[in-house]
Order: C-alpha cells, then sequence, then structure tokens
C-alpha cells in the first residue's frame, strides 16, 4: 500500500526531484550519457521513500529513466554536435540494431523479477568503471573500427541491454569506441546520439509491462513510468544538458574517464547492497 504524504513532503520531494534533474543534466552532456546512471538510483530511493513495493520499484525506476532520456539525450548530441565531429556513419550503421535491440531488451525486462534488473545494472557499472579507472590506451581491440557485421552486432547488444539499466547505451558505446581507438570526446559526442533510438522502444515497452500493475503503482504512473518524475527531473535535465557538454571540452580525456569511473563505481556499490540486503 502505498503512504499518503503530507504536503510538505511532497515539496520536499519536489526539490530532490529537481535537483536530481539538474545533476542529471550535467553529467549527461560531461559524458555523452542520457543520464539513466543517476536517475535510477536516485527515483529507486525516492519510490522506495513513498512504499512502491520492491517487484515494481525498480521496474518503475528503469521505465521512468528511459522516458527522461529521450529529451536529454536529444539536447546532449546537439550540443556536443555544435562542438565536436560526430561519426555520422557509426551511428546509421548502429541505428537498425539499436532499435531491434532495445525492443528486445524492454520485452525481456517485462518478464524479468527486480533482481535481474539490478544485476544488470551492477554489471554495467562494474565493467564500465573498471575500464576507465584501470583501462590503458594500450587497451584496444585494434586500430579502426570493425566490419559491418560486427559493429551491427555492437549495435544489438547494447540497445538489447540498455533497457534492462535504465541509460541510452551512450556509456557502453563510448568504451567500445574507444576500444577501436576513436577520440574520446569523438566517441562521447557520437554515443550522445544513440539515447532516443534506445529510449523511445524502451519506453514503450516499460509502459505496456507496467499497465496490469497500476493499482500497485503512485499515483500519475503510466505504466513503469512516473509522470511526475518524466516532468520534474526530465524538465531540469533538459536544460541542464547543454551545461555539461561545455564542461566536457575543459577536461583532459584522463579526467573525463576518471570522473565517469568513479560516479560509475559508487553507483554500483549502492546496488549490491540492495542485492545483498533485500
Amino acid at each position: 500500500m502505498l503512504q499518503a504524504l503530507p504536503w510538505d513532503y511532497l515539496a520536499w520531494l519536489a526539490v530532490v526531484l529537481l535537483a536530481a534533474g539538474l545533476a542529471t543534466g550535467v553529467l549527461a552532456g560531461l559524458f555523452g550519457i542520457g543520464g539513466g546512471a543517476i536517475i535510477v538510483p536516485v527515483l529507486y530511493e525516492v519510490f522506495g521513500a513513498v512504499g512502491v513495493s520492491d517487484a515494481e520499484r525498480m521496474h518503475l525506476s528503469v521505465g521512468t529513466a528511459l522516458a527522461i532520456i529521450v529529451p536529454t539525450a536529444l539536447r546532449s548530441y546537439f550540443a556536443h554536435k555544435a562542438r565536436t565531429k560526430v561519426d555520422d556513419g557509426v551511428l546509421r550503421q548502429w541505428a537498425i540494431p539499436i532499435v531491434l535491440g532495445a525492443i528486445a531488451g524492454a520485452a525481456l525486462a517485462a518478464i524479468s523479477p527486480d533482481v535481474v534488473l539490478k544485476i544488470a545494472f551492477v554489471l554495467f557499472a562494474a565493467l564500465m568503471s573498471a575500464k576507465l579507472l584501470f583501462g590503458r590506451d594500450s587497451w584496444v581491440l585494434a586500430d579502426h573500427l570493425p566490419g559491418t557485421t560486427a559493429m551491427r552486432a555492437y549495435g544489438f547488444g547494447i540497445g538489447a541491454f540498455a533497457p534492462l539499466v535504465g541509460i541510452s547505451g551512450g556509456g557502453i558505446a563510448t568504451v567500445v569506441l574507444t576500444l577501436y581507438r576513436v577520440p574520446i570526446h569523438t566517441a562521447i559526442a557520437t554515443s550522445a546520439g544513440l539515447g532516443a533510438l534506445i529510449a523511445v522502444p524502451g519506453t514503450l515497452g516499460y509502459v505496456v509491462s507496467g499497465l496490469p500493475h497500476l493499482a500497485e503503482l503512485p499515483p500519475l504512473s503510466l505504466g513503469f513510468v512516473s509522470l511526475p518524475g518524466l516532468v520534474l527531473v526530465g524538465g531540469v535535465a533538459t536544460l541542464a544538458a547543454p551545461l555539461g557538454a561545455r564542461l566536457a571540452h575543459g577536461f583532459t580525456k584522463r579526467q573525463l574517464e576518471v570522473g565517469f569511473g568513479l560516479y560509475l563505481l559508487v553507483i554500483g556499490l549502492r546496488f549490491v547492497a540492495a542485492l545483498i540486503w533485500r
């Protein structure tokens, strides 16, 4: 049963969501991500505070994050494109496989218990932070991007995994591109363009799969998408994304890698705790 909250608590909750939106937008622009890596943990705590059960809590967090990613990722992409060369060839190769992968990932999430989504988030955070914190320039797979088949496989894999975690796929795509010696700023700018391709089908999947659970979800939920979370966090994040993109060009490659890696490490440990103390 969801708790009836007093107005002062709701006002505080709105302030928290607005602050989360600001942080989300800055991080989205700074690291070329759609913001899901910060939105999911924040919403997970917020929905727990209002009494959403563990069975729906992670799904609601991920679904809302994907909905927020759509405008945020688009703003981040265009802000980066204005300052950095975007590899449009990579985007064209990945477009269809990523959309198909996102549909498959959303379908898998619909039939998966919350523990699967938490494990997926921990794996994402662990692999990404390890590569960013301890990786070296010598850690490469090749000096050039692979052929069409391999690139399509990468695209499908990124698209399928992202809806399970509630991310735009930009962070994963950035790592993949840098393993083929794509410059970090070009990789970030290119990866930012993937957000909407993943988030739109992913969001629709969470809306449909959450409709049978409306009785257990907070008011103003559209399936596994919280409309207040979408408006408050997403609105501020969309406005703040260009600020992060401008900040990104004031940092070196290594500074961006370490900052993103540390952030993912902390968030991953939070979800490890959630898995242990269920």
